[in-house]
């Protein structure tokens, strides 16, 4: 059974109690402000910045960052239970500075940037002064295979020459974006996965133009929203290359370890809160003369849904611990496994708390039908099933003597 270090309780205990005192009753506040505002993508509802301040002031804070010089350097097996607790609320992982696509941004820039990028984009970023976007997919192409993009990034003396179309950003509407982190290709010619580069690209430099937010099953998310973005000819200093060209894919690889651990673990917390719901439901609930929460089915429903919840809990535990102790590359079977469990896991649980809420599940008003949208979109937006499902068969075939 896995163990979790003394730090990573305390952190766990600290932020469930700040959850519970502020994000919890924060949250119709932050949709009644968001809802106020006459232009939804202009500005940061007051609630979110309070709420900010107080995680800031309580030492919550970048807690996702294995590196000490820029966080608490809590490892990916001990901030997985604490992503778990943040997965329960749809704001709280901004509130403690650790929601995407800032955290793999944050973590690209640590491990791949140099003294002067971080210096220039990551210390602002850990300081929740601005936001971050990453373009990586395109609707030209199948995104899932990375070696697809077209996106070119050509030398010119200086500069690199950025042209190209982009979606699926997410944070380009943010009012605080600052910064994006472009994918392209700077060399046709080389090996295919030596084509690819990264290259910083602020978000006013000319060239640079939001086309249009993208709704995700009729949710925009604003202010945050995932947009579509055009590339035309933007210039950029030399100096705005992470790690080199032809390594693009090498930090595609890098950024998404870590990243399916928080989105997998976030999954798991808000199934939980689901289930939860469910079973308030189920024993509030009276039809045809009994509480729903005695009907076989319900009772069934309820079972099979605590039991699939702690199977994806101790599979994405497992890849977080084999990540920590032998890298991310040779937990890639493992993360891979986790991505095709989690999301599906939180989508049968999920359905099940709206089908005992009926019509109201189908309604904003108790959140299920966003979370469940939420688990939905992860099978395509981190990677889509079958490309996982492929990985880890491929491996498992390798590995029979």
């Amino acid at each position: 059974m896995f163990e979790y270090s003394e730090r990573s309780k305390d952190y766990q205990e600290r932020v469930r109690a700040f959850v519970d005192r502020h994000v919890y009753p924060a949250e119709e506040v932050y949709e009644e402000q968001v809802a106020a505002m006459s232009d939804r993508w202009q500005a940061v509802p007051p609630i979110m910045e309070e709420l900010k301040a107080k995680a800031r002031e309580e030492g919550l804070w970048n807690m996702f960052i294995a590196e000490e010089k820029f966080g608490p350097g809590l490892s990916n097996f001990e901030f997985a239970p604490v992503m778990e607790i943040l997965g329960r609320s749809p704001i709280a992982p901004e509130v403690f500075n650790c929601s995407a696509p800032d955290v793999g941004n944050m973590e690209v820039l640590a491990q791949y940037g140099d003294e002067a990028q971080q210096e220039r984009w990551l210390r602002p970023l850990l300081a929740g002064e601005i936001r971050s976007v990453f373009c990586m997919t395109e609707p030209e192409v199948a995104s899932s295979d990375a070696t697809n993009i077209q996106t070119s990034i050509e030398r010119d003396g200086d500069d690199y020459v950025i042209n190209g179309r982009k979606w699926w950003s997410s944070g380009a509407g943010h009012p605080n974006a600052a910064i994006c982190i472009v994918m392209g290709k700077t060399d046709p010619s080389a090996e295919k996965h030596r084509q690819q580069s990264m290259v910083l690209a602020p978000l006013d430099t000319p060239g640079i133009e939001v086309v249009r937010m993208l709704p995700v099953f009729g949710y925009d998310h604003a202010p945050h929203g995932h947009g579509e973005v055009i590339f035309r000819d933007v210039r950029v200093p030399v100096g705005n290359m992470l790690l080199g060209e032809g390594r693009g894919f090498e930090i595609a690889q890098g950024r998404l370890g870590p990243g399916r651990i928080h989105h997998c673990m976030r999954l798991i917390g808000s199934s939980e809160r689901s289930l939860e719901a469910m079973m308030r439901r189920a024993k509030a609930r009276v039809a045809f003369g009994r509480p729903l929460a005695e009907r076989d089915t319900i009772r069934a429903d309820i079972a099979n849904s605590r039991c699939e919840i702690d199977q994806a809990r101790l599979l994405t535990l497992n890849a977080a611990w084999k990540m920590d102790r032998e890298g991310n590359k040779a937990a890639r079977k493992e993360i891979a496994m986790i991505k095709v469990v989690a999301p599906l896991m939180a989508q049968r649980v999920i359905d099940r708390a709206i089908q005992v809420h009926g019509g109201g599940g189908v309604s904003n008003d108790f959140g299920l039908a966003h979370a469940f949208t939420e688990a939905r979109f992860l099978r395509i937006g981190d990677g889509p099933d079958e490309v996982h499902r492929e990985a880890i068969a491929k491996l498992e075939l390798r590995s029979l003597n």
